[in-house]
């Protein structure tokens, strides 16, 4: 289909919309000879006209009707970079109706309500790309999405939000506390105002769904994904951790059960071996493992977030959508055939690091070792240490199921010997059986 041009409307001109603006600009031609078209900004919708904005974007362009722009007979692609549920689902609608391909990097939006947005694309023979939703500037949904469509991927474990990442690197290179390393983050721009998207593992657990969606063929949602965040780590535990020759980090982890009938998805943070390539992935940094079964492991590393990595991954699905309507193909529709259940995280076999401050006396590392051989948990190391009348057990186990090692937790707790559960954190990347 010979073109003179394709129309882009973009929703939002924020630090990433900006991005998006300015590179569309500057790579004008080498975008046309790509695509076979040139791509022409047909507005950009905006809730306050009169702020002042990057140089690259036009002020004749800056509307305040975004539901006109999206619907235009004109447009062929819109770009979703406002966030939230609404009124970007609402407009993504409106403009699939019209048959308009969508670029968006909602994660927030796709990880609660993609469905309703796959089948509005698919009703309106429209394409949905959203590789910007996840790692920024990193290929890592398309390569999921199409490159492994043939294998059968097993896990994908990995480090999904740039916010945390640097908050505990600071607390494990420098010792600071957590209150020292977030204020710390927020003055450098990784941390907004309120973080408690990202410390709480909001913004990671929606990550986590769009990636066990897309890599088992099933259909999960943000509520699927059990989380945890990070306020809870201390510097102590992050001592106890590299004593140990561990670093913890906060993981986004989808696996399909032993059996392959079930997946869990899972955010949490969790111990490392510090011999683990997770381990090493510092400050802002984003990196995401994927094993499948002929592919083997593959490692996914880079930036995560910031204006321009983002702006180019959303240039990446323009590109891929541009081309679509010049060819009149579409992309890959939603894959859910496999439709397998995310089981709780009680069923998730996983292993414990636990501290105990207990009375430092004989017969407590054998009333202790009673309660985890009653939920059947095996102990693969102890160590203890005595602080005056007191004494430190610090144990981790072998792999069991969640459920077990909770049961553990709250007897161990009710145990007269124990004076405090000091700390527990569950271990990964070393999966001794």
């Amino acid at each position: 289909m010979k073109r003179d041009s394709l129309k882009v409307a973009l929703l939002g001109c924020g630090v990433v919309g900006s991005q998006v603006v300015r590179l569309l600009n500057e790579q004008s031609a080498d975008l046309a000879a790509r695509i076979g078209a040139p791509l022409e900004l047909a507005g950009v919708a905006v809730r306050r006209p009169g702020r002042k904005r990057d140089a690259a974007v036009d002020p004749a362009l800056l509307t305040t009707d975004a539901e006109g722009l999206v619907t235009r007979d004109d447009v062929d692609i819109v770009v979703e970079v406002i966030g939230g549920i609404e009124p970007a689902r609402s407009l993504i609608l409106s403009a699939m109706a019209k048959g308009k391909s969508v670029v968006t990097a909602n994660k927030a939006l796709l990880a609660e309500d993609g469905a309703t947005l796959h089948r509005a694309a698919r009703e309106g023979g429209a394409d949905l790309y959203y590789e910007a939703s996840v790692a920024g500037a990193i290929p890592l949904l398309r390569p999921l999405r199409e490159s492994l469509t043939g294998d059968r991927v097993r896990r994908v474990l990995g480090i999904v939000n740039g916010t945390t990442n640097y908050i505990l690197d600071q607390m494990d290179t420098t010792g600071a506390s957590f209150t020292d390393a977030l204020e710390e983050a927020q003055a450098l721009g990784y941390a907004e105002a309120d973080p408690t998207a990202d410390v709480e593992g909001f913004d990671a657990a929606a990550k986590a769904a769009i990636l066990a969606g897309l890599a088992f063929h099933t259909r999960v949602t943000a509520a699927d994904v059990h989380r945890e965040g990070i306020t809870e780590i201390t510097a102590a535990d992050v001592a106890s951790a590299k004593a140990m020759g561990y670093v913890i980090k906060l993981l986004a982890i989808c696996a399909r059960s032993e059996d392959g009938r079930s997946v869990g998805v899972r955010v949490h943070p969790a111990m490392i071996p510090r011999s683990h390539p997770l381990a090493g992935v510092r400050e802002a940094y984003n990196a995401v493992f994927v094993e499948a079964e002929s592919a083997g492991q593959l490692m996914f590393y880079g930036k995560g977030a910031g204006g321009a990595p983002t702006a180019s991954a959303v240039l990446g699905d323009i590109v891929a959508v541009a081309r679509n309507r010049l060819s009149g193909a579409r992309g890959p529709e939603e894959s859910v055939y496999a439709g397998l259940p995310v089981h709780p995280m009680g069923e998730t076999v996983t292993r414990y690091h636990i501290s105990l401050d207990v009375t430092d006396k004989p017969g407590v590392l054998a009333r202790v070792a009673e309660i985890f051989a009653r939920h059947d948990v095996s102990i693969q190391t102890v160590r203890q240490e005595g602080h005056g009348d007191d004494a430190q057990l610090v144990l981790v186990t072998h792999r069991a199921t969640d459920a077990a090692l909770t049961a553990t937790i709250t007897n161990l707790r009710e145990l007269d010997i124990v004076r405090a559960v000091a700390g527990v954190m569950r271990v990964e990347g070393d999966e001794t059986p």
